[in-house]
């Protein structure tokens, strides 16, 4: 994996857990639990999994749909 990769996943996480902190932000402790149950604690944490959000286009306001209905979902299964 190349440095340009890891700074772009790691660029997609970022983007992902600050616009649910944000667009959530009366639900920090939700939020936050979803957080850590995405992409996990301790050594098993792993911040690629954000990826999974993403398209081939790239397209932010996709990821963010995504995300959104994601949490969204985990809320309310």
């Amino acid at each position: 994996m190349s440095i340009g990769t890891k700074n772009r996943l790691n660029l997609i996480g970022t983007t992902c857990k600050a616009h649910l902190r944000e667009q959530f932000a009366g639900e920090g402790a939700l939020v936050e639990e979803f957080i850590a149950e995405f992409e996990g604690t301790g050594k098993n944490t792993d911040p690629n999994a954000w990826a999974k959000f993403t398209d081939a286009k790239r397209d932010n306001a996709e990821m963010l749909r995504r995300v959104d209905a994601a949490f969204e979902t985990w809320m309310n299964p």
